[in-house]
């Protein structure tokens, strides 16, 4: 019996649109291999809405550091012409920063705010260390009742008046410590950090023990190097909160403008700028703009922030949120 073949169909694999649809084919199941079955591929008003909605944020952060920066640097004309904060310039000058930087003020501010920063991360790190790996310890003595005391804290406090009573008494009026002590701990972090610690690989801290290590010897050799994703992240909480803090000084160190760091100096130029300006006392020259002058103290104090968070962002998925996750 004779056959007769079949002509070739548009969808056979000898067809010349096949490797084309076979192509899209694998591209289509690519893109929904990484999603699960019960969630269905995103259309492109779903894309277009959460892309705008990023770009409107990321103007609404943006635009007011813009700002900052572009009136720092422009001068009275164009202060003037835009009615206060500019946007367009029409002239830029550095006069503001040059009255910053040759008053003083700012500088020695600057240098204090450096050294309490890098004192009060320090110190905070130590105490924050010793205390989430102590209760992160199954045989530790009162790790449970601690925990549960710390976090008592979190809620309820003895409140200002309190607070200024001790640390009077203990002297630290118009004192530089008085700046540090009050805010040295967070149970917040010292959870984070013991949960983290928790789970630090058993085999390791097991193995060491074996061999003789003592506690301070497996912290410092097992538990900090395998963890310094959340290290990272928690020094650079504490050092954004010493950086920007300015409610401490106001009760301790209210008096002494020469002991300021530098989110006082800023506070009390925001508020009291024309006395500041006209002083001599301050070291601010009046030839720049005044709103040039406050905005050039502000751009001052963002900038380390604005540096310090790119090298830490790395860290904070891996560091804080699994840390959570883990606890």
């Amino acid at each position: 019996m004779t056959t007769t073949s079949s002509p070739v169909s548009p969808a056979s694999p000898a067809s010349p649109a096949a490797p084309a649809r076979a192509r899209r084919l694998a591209a289509r199941l690519l893109a929904t291999a990484e999603r699960p079955a019960w969630q269905e591929r995103p259309r492109a008003s779903t894309q277009g809405a959460k892309s705008g909605g990023i770009t409107v944020i990321l103007l609404l952060i943006l635009l007011p550091l813009y700002m900052i920066v572009v009136t720092s640097l422009s001068t009275q004309a164009s202060i003037n012409q835009a009615g206060g904060m500019v946007i367009w310039p029409h002239g830029l000058s550095l006069g503001a920063y040059r009255d910053v930087v040759s008053g003083g003020v700012v500088g020695r501010a600057l240098l204090i705010s450096l050294g309490i920063t890098a004192v009060g991360t320090a110190f905070s790190m130590v105490v924050t260390i010793l205390a989430a790996y102590g209760m992160s310890r199954a045989g530790s003595f009162g790790h449970r009742t601690v925990l549960w005391i710390m976090m008592v804290t979190m809620f309820f406090n003895g409140g200002i008046i309190p607070l200024f009573l001790v640390v009077s008494a203990l002297g630290g009026y118009d004192q530089y410590w008085a700046l540090i002590a009050p805010s040295a701990v967070s149970v917040f972090n010292i959870i984070v950090m013991r949960a983290f610690f928790a789970n630090t690989a058993q085999d390791l801290i097991e193995s060491a023990r074996i061999d003789g290590a003592s506690d301070w010897r497996i912290l410092w050799r097992i538990v900090l190097p395998t963890s310094k994703a959340v290290t990272a992240v928690i020094a650079l909480f504490y050092a954004v909160g010493y950086w920007n803090s300015w409610f401490n000084i106001m009760l301790f160190m209210p008096s002494d403008s020469s002991k300021w760091p530098l989110q006082m100096v800023l506070y009390d130029y925001l508020t009291q700028n024309s006395e500041m300006v006209n002083s001599a006392a301050s070291g601010f020259q009046n030839a720049a703009p005044t709103l040039a002058l406050q905005m050039a103290v502000v751009t001052i104090t963002i900038v380390p922030v604005l540096l310090a968070y790119p090298l830490v962002q790395k860290h904070f998925t891996k560091g804080v949120l699994l840390g959570a996750i883990k606890g």
